[in-house]
């Protein structure tokens, strides 16, 4: 099973690869955001997985918080809404060859972790992003976490959402590592869930609402792996 598991990543691999290729190459062709959404579709389809959503999307929200497990979050992320996303990520991730260029062309936001500068040029990317009504999209516990616990919440989504009193949806993604993790070259299909949570507006009065948030989607998180044998 594990050698047929090593070879299903390795063919999802090369399918991620060549769909984030396509979207390069038709980044100036298609209007925006349609190149990301295809690239992503091209994926959600080929590797022949499928995604249940729950909720409803706020159509007025300005930033999506999400967990993060696998590199198919992004995926299921761009497949399940047709707004256009700008996603916050580590500057290390835009200095990659290849990969970096996924992230330039779109404009997204790079951040450089304990960096004051950094911060201020994120607060300055955020405003102009906002203008394009764009939703600022993060992860924020600011890297992977393949286990069922969220790692805590990095301050870097709430200073952004504080300073704009941004409308910010939260979206749980119910173990997607279980589905495609790149550490252990491990992937095979399935039904990912998706879990919208009710939108709220940041209030930078409340010192600890990005804390409470936290608790909140696992919270759900949790419920979900109880009430659904079949993720477990």
């Amino acid at each position: 099973m594990k050698i047929f598991a090593h070879i299903s990543w390795l063919f999802a691999t090369i399918i991620i690869a060549v769909s984030l290729t396509i979207m390069i190459l038709t980044f100036y062709i298609l209007p925006r955001p349609y190149s990301r959404k295809l690239s992503a579709w091209l994926i959600r389809i080929s590797i022949f997985f499928t995604v249940e959503v729950k909720g409803k999307e706020d159509p007025k929200a300005q930033m999506f918080l999400l967990n993060h497990q696998s590199d198919l979050d992004i995926v299921v992320m761009e497949t399940i809404t047709s707004r256009d996303l700008t996603w916050v990520a580590k500057k290390e991730l835009f200095d990659m060859p290849f990969f970096g260029l996924i992230l330039k062309m779109p404009q997204d936001i790079a951040v450089e972790r304990e960096s004051k500068t950094s911060l201020i040029k994120l607060l300055k990317d955020a405003k102009r992003v906002l203008k394009t009504n764009r939703v600022i999209t993060m992860f924020p516990e600011g890297t992977r976490s393949t286990k069922d616990k969220m790692l805590p919440f990095k301050s870097g989504a709430k200073i952004v959402a504080d300073a704009n009193r941004l409308r910010v949806q939260p979206v749980v993604l119910i173990q997607t590592s279980k589905y495609y993790n790149i550490k252990n070259f491990y992937y095979k299909p399935g039904r990912i869930k998706a879990i919208y949570m009710e939108s709220f507006v940041a209030d930078k009065n409340d010192e600890n609402w990005l804390k409470d948030l936290r608790e909140k989607m696992q919270k759900v998180y949790d419920n979900e792996l109880a009430n659904n044998p079949s993720h477990r």
